[in-house]
């Protein structure tokens, strides 16, 4: 797996893998990327962790569109995450960062 942090209110759009642009109909699939049930919070700003498939090299992302005034967040249209990052990095950026753990609804985890 590798992975990637991603603003709250930004979507993933399109996906890159070893042989180009990925091809729902080639792949028979959507390609596998999840959001974790982890974020850092830095400057007021939430930054979710994302999990991707290995044969994933870049991923382009975009802020989600504001219905009310059809604007994107801050005026950028999209982002391209050329670097994806190991557990290990993870794991790093986790450790460097100031956190704080909250746990919702613990007693179905337990059971």
């Amino acid at each position: 797996m590798k992975y990637f942090f991603l603003t709250d209110g930004w979507i993933v759009c399109r996906v890159w893998a070893s042989d180009g642009l990925w091809n729902e109909t080639a792949w028979r699939r959507q390609p596998d990327i999840n959001r974790l049930n982890i974020c850092l919070v830095e400057a007021n700003e939430k930054l979710w962790l994302y999990a991707v498939e290995d044969i994933v090299l870049t991923v382009e992302v975009k802020p989600i569109v504001s219905l009310q005034n059809n604007s994107t967040a801050q005026g950028i249209g999209q982002v391209v995450l050329k670097r994806l990052i190991s557990a290990e990095q993870v794991i790093e950026r986790l450790g460097a960062a100031e956190a704080m753990c909250q746990l919702t609804n613990i007693q179905s985890v337990v059971q």
